[in-house]
């Protein structure tokens, strides 16, 4: 049976992917900070869907548990088949009013984690031939928004760096790029996203069927929805000025 790997597995796209994977019968390896939160998940997992769920408590942004998630993934006696990137975070506050900790954290889970990850798991999977990693990135890669924005532009150029350098080898990698998604994520982040027009708003489910759809076809990037490709299409041959103006003004405020 094939394992797969999802951090920030607990609520939002990452609980989607946790939920999807184990029906479609792989056993698990979930990854999150919380760990009350973590055997919750995996005891509803593993009574659903009968699968194997092993649960790693840690925390992205710290190097010493990163390496734990690192060394599973490495281990050829428990191979995985499929790294989910999932974990991450954004704040609404401005760079010069951010603390630099907090500028710095968000960067450790969303760029350092996401390298060291990838590299071991694509590693191990390109000696056995197979497998496959899913980034996710943001629309807002596209855009102009501060640290999260050059984080997740980071994530999708990165991916499609590493996708292109492990062709023919068995292994795939996708950045998938979505737009607002119904999850903790802006509440977390002290957002208020009252202004966001329904139109713009995916469920974790989406994107979760864009990531498997782009795993099978073999794209480098994806972005969920015919939307949110327009909108990517229009971010690309604007000017970027036009796109910086139009990110912030729809950038969601504390």
């Amino acid at each position: 049976m094939s394992t797969a790997v999802v951090t920030g597995s607990t609520s939002g796209i990452g609980a989607a992917f946790a939920d999807r994977l184990a029906a479609r019968g792989y056993d698990l390896v979930l990854v999150a900070r919380n760990r009350e939160r973590l055997d919750v998940q995996a005891a509803e997992l593993a009574d659903r869907y009968g699968t194997q769920v092993e649960v790693i408590s840690a925390d992205l942004g710290d190097r010493l548990e990163l390496s734990r998630v690192e060394e599973r993934l490495l281990d050829a006696d428990r191979p995985v088949s499929l790294l989910i990137n999932n974990a991450g975070l954004g704040t609404a506050r401005k760079f010069l009013d951010d603390d630099i900790e907090t500028e710095q954290y968000q960067i450790d889970v969303v760029v350092v984690a996401v390298l060291r990850l990838t590299h071991a798991a694509v590693r191990a999977m390109a000696g056995r031939g197979f497998g496959g990693v899913v980034n996710i990135s943001s629309i807002g890669s596209y855009a102009a928004g501060g640290t999260y924005s050059a984080a997740k532009a980071w994530v999708r150029i990165f991916s499609e760096s590493i996708a292109h350098e492990l062709h023919g080898t068995g292994v795939r990698v996708v950045a998938v790029c979505p737009g607002f998604v119904h999850t903790n994520f802006h509440a977390a982040g002290g957002m208020d996203v009252s202004s966001i027009p329904d139109w713009m708003w995916l469920s974790p489910d989406q994107v979760v069927d864009d990531a498997f759809a782009a795993l099978r076809l073999g794209r480098d990037v994806s972005v969920p929805t015919a939307r949110y490709r327009i909108i990517r299409a229009v971010a690309g041959h604007a000017p970027r000025r036009a796109v910086r103006a139009l990110y912030l003004r729809g950038r969601p405020k504390r």
